[in-house]
């Protein structure tokens, strides 16, 4: 299955991206086998609810995170990417930036990379252009166990687009066809709340670049610290802000919970063929 960034044209179709952790403290029971098969379990309950890409990330980004080796990464997510091509048809995506667990993800079937480094560290372009797979660049000031201390802009907007900019001719440079990207603005990710509002609010501006784009809000603390939620009750904020992101130009929506984000999706779809139509 393939991932056709051209078929993701403005406002349709918006494609949902299921978050699928395999990180240790991702499963409450820890062993081994209970969550690989939870992992599956999981997998075919976002495919029932209508699923478009599964995201499978084997290291913590969140702030504060620990560093993961290559071979405790590859060994959390390539054994799950194999069982899923093998039962499913459903594009998958692995959410790494190490080279290593990319040529493994794309020599077993991964339709998509999504790295939260946009392909900055080592190795990363070199893999991915020996490849045809689709990838996700995302923005991030700063690395994961330091990126909330201070983030400073001088204007977020504009100094994402700057860093967009540089990344695809990056890319290019190496041969990757700009067909190919995906563009994340990193809701979360070295920004402040205001950073990560101010980015919601003009998420437009970012269709300058003429790329189909992500957004990735689903439970954060932009979410908490406005509703004063913890992490489990804030599907409503985590509906409302996919909803404003679709509006305003996103073409796929990474969450956690698919069926209602799915849902959400397809009352908007539908007002706006009504809409198109007058």
């Amino acid at each position: 299955m393939n991932i056709s960034t051209h078929a993701m044209s403005a406002f349709k179709p918006v494609k949902v991206m299921g978050i699928l952790n395999v990180t240790p403290d991702s499963f409450s029971d820890g062993g081994k086998f209970s969550s690989f098969d939870k992992a599956l379990t999981q997998v075919e309950l976002m495919i029932i609810n209508g699923v478009d890409i599964i995201d499978i990330g084997g290291e913590s980004t969140r702030p504060g995170a620990a560093e993961v080796s290559e071979k405790d990464e590859i060994a959390r997510v390539i054994p799950l990417l194999k069982a899923i091509k093998s039962r499913f048809d459903i594009s998958v995506s692995i959410d790494t930036s190490k080279s290593a667990v990319m040529s493994e993800a794309i020599t077993y079937g991964a339709d998509m990379i999504n790295d939260v480094r946009a392909l900055q560290n080592k190795g990363c372009l070199d893999v991915v252009a020996q490849s045809d797979v689709t990838v996700c660049l995302m923005h991030m000031q700063g690395m994961p166990r330091t990126m909330q201390a201070n983030p400073q802009y001088n204007d977020v907007i504009t100094d994402i687009i700057d860093f967009f900019q540089q990344r695809i001719t990056s890319c290019e440079q190496q041969a990757i066809d700009k067909s190919r990207l995906i563009l994340d603005p990193g809701f979360g990710f070295g920004k402040t709340l205001a950073h990560n509002y101010q980015m919601l609010a003009h998420f437009a501006e970012f269709k300058q670049l003429k790329l189909p784009l992500l957004a990735g809000m689903s439970r954060k603390s932009m979410l908490g610290d406005v509703l004063n939620r913890d992490v489990e009750h804030r599907l409503a904020g985590s509906l409302t802000a996919a909803i404003v992101a679709v509006q305003q130009g996103a073409s796929i929506i990474r969450v956690h919970d698919v069926a209602e984000t799915v849902d959400a999706i397809k009352v908007l779809t539908e007002v706006a063929q009504y809409s198109n139509n007058h």
